[in-house]
Order: structure tokens, then sequence, then C-alpha cells
């Protein structure tokens, strides 16, 4: 089976080209490095022994995608581009709607035209919302958006359905992430995020370099094992693996699914912050600072249905998701 993958060069597109590659799937990348490196396709390379087919094109342009699908035979699609700055989605969103939902539907316009009729979406468990109780269940009611980007999410869940009930042959597996941290443990290829990082781990890592001073923590007051905010944590292997599952699930089912990908269990910022400090033996300063606008005290998955359906669960550890992103951060103190 030939995958394409938009997006591919990113940092869940890289770890889950790998998986499919060391499965014997063929791969293609299509992707505008507009929040990615062309190294990372090479690393690709060296770590599997195999060839991607890189097209350095923004899906966006219908003459660009269709050329590729005119040249590759592609079986499924793996759909990973969009922006993905939650902040920068709240200054800019009418960037985030533009980009993020115009290369759907051209995506979607071209698999129609070629008869591609596998997908797997990359959803966020941000479609969740605010009001929902824990753990988050793909049953529950999802309108509650606080953001552009996780507004984006939704919407392209539901072009999908829509697509998919205006077609019956069309098989889509929406993937709700939870929090993807880690590395691929032969440290060659990571997250590489520009500027200052958004998420935990990848500015503790930072700090653990010397690269920016100390950490800041927002909120110890809350209702939780330490007062600090609790989230599930995954390795970015295991949800290289799930997308992989997912392709296999599309592959002999037709309509839609959403599935939760997660550890369903939480983990507090404080008990993340110190199990890499204890993991790598690298202190981490930090400050505590107030709760931000927005932040809920906790959230987790319910990861039943993956199990069911998929086959998948996790099977790295919060330390080794530390170690991972230690071992590649140390030895890519620039990124790619």
């Amino acid at each position: 089976m030939k995958v394409l993958l938009t997006g591919g060069a990113g940092y869940i597109g890289s770890h889950t080209c790998v998986e499919l590659l060391n499965q014997g799937f063929e791969a293609v990348i299509a992707d505008d490095f507009s929040n990615s490196k062309p190294e990372a396709v090479k690393r690709i390379t060296e770590i599997t022994g195999k060839n991607v087919d890189l097209y350095p094109i923004d899906i966006c342009g219908k003459v660009a995608l269709t050329k590729l699908f005119e040249e590759q035979k592609i079986d499924a699609v793996i759909h990973f581009a969009g922006f993905k700055a939650v902040g920068e989605s709240c200054q800019k969103p009418l960037m985030y709607y533009r980009n993020n939902l115009d290369a759907t539907l051209t995506l979607l316009e071209v698999m129609k035209e070629f008869n591609v009729n596998k997908i797997v979406f990359s959803s966020s468990a941000t479609v969740y919302g605010e009001n929902n109780p824990i753990p988050y269940v793909e049953t529950m009611p999802i309108t509650g958006c606080t953001n552009p980007y996780g507004w984006t999410k939704l919407m392209i869940e539901q072009i999908l359905k829509d697509t998919a009930n205006a077609d019956p042959d069309l098989s889509a597996v929406l993937l709700r992430y939870f929090n993807p941290i880690g590395a691929h443990p032969s440290g060659r290829i990571g997250e590489d995020p520009s500027g200052i990082p958004n998420n935990l781990l990848p500015y503790v890592a930072k700090v653990a370099t010397g690269k920016l001073p100390k950490l800041g923590i927002f909120g110890d007051d809350y209702d939780t094992v330490d007062g600090t905010g609790v989230r599930d944590y995954i390795h970015v292997v295991d949800l290289a693996r799930g997308h992989v599952a997912a392709l296999q699930y599309a592959d002999t089912h037709k309509g839609v699914e959403a599935i939760n990908l997660g550890s369903g269990k939480g983990h507090s910022v404080l008990e993340v912050v110190n199990t890499f400090t204890r993991v790598n033996n690298i202190p981490v300063p930090y400050e505590i600072k107030p709760r931000r606008a927005g932040d809920l005290p906790e959230f987790y998955a319910n990861a039943e249905k993956a199990k069911e359906l998929l086959g998948w669960e996790v099977e790295y550890t919060l330390e080794d998701m530390c170690r991972d992103l230690w071992n590649w951060q140390s030895n890519n103190p620039d990124g790619y």
C-alpha cells in the first residue's frame, strides 16, 4: 500500500512515516516546510534504510496536488498538514481557517478524482472543549472549542463526516490526540518547534540545554494531586503506531470513526518535570506563575475504543518519553 502523508515532514508525520516504512508500506510526503525541515525526510531514510518520494508543495494548491496524484499511485492518505499553534490561531484566525480548511477540501476533491477512499485525519482532543467530564469519550458532544485551531479540527471532522455520508466508499478515521511528547529512540528525529516552544516538554528541554532560563508553571492551586495541571501524555512513537493501526482499520471498514489516542491517565506538570530531572539527571529550574485563562485543571482520554477497534494501546512510559526527548534534544540542540 502506498500512503500519502500530508505534512509528513513534521513532528508526528515523520515518526509515522518511519513506522509505516518499517511495517512494509510505501510512503510519499507532501510538505511545504512552513513548520518542518527537509532534513527530517533525509533522517527518515537514514533510520529505515528506505527512500521516500518527497513533494515540497502546499496541498492547498490543486494543480500541484493533482500532479502528485498523477505521478504516484496513492492508495490511502494520512492528513497531518495544517497550522497548529493555539495562540497564533487566536491572533490570526482567518489564516488558520483559510489554510486548514482549504487544504482538507482540496485534498478530498483530488482524492475523489483519483478514486482514493481511505483517509486518517490528525484531529485533536481540543474538540472536546471545556464542558465535558473527564475522561473524554468519543461519544461525548463536541461543540465547545475554545480557539480557532480547535474549531478547524472540529470543522474538518464534520467535513469528513458529511463527505462519507455522501460517498459510501469513503473510509475516514478521526484520531483525537492528547499530548504527544518524546522523540524517536534513535535520537535522529524529534520535535523542532520554531521560536519559543508552546508545549511543556519542548520548553523543559530548552531549559535543560540552557537556551531558556527557567520554566514557568501556570498555577499550583488546582484540585489535582499536587496543585498543577494534569494532562494525558503519549509517546510520539506510540502515536505513530496508532496511525498505522488506524490505516489498517480504514482498509477494511467504511464510514467514519472518531478514536482517542491517549494513555488513559494523566500526569501533572510537576510530575513531568521531576521525572525529566530524575531520568536524565539534569535540573530544570522553574517558577510558579498565576493560572492562565482557559486552562483546565486536568484532562485525559478514555482509550478503550482504540484498544477494541485498533488493537492499540500505549507501550512507552513517562520515563521513556523524558529519556527519548533528552536524547533528541541533547544530540540536536539547535534542532534540524
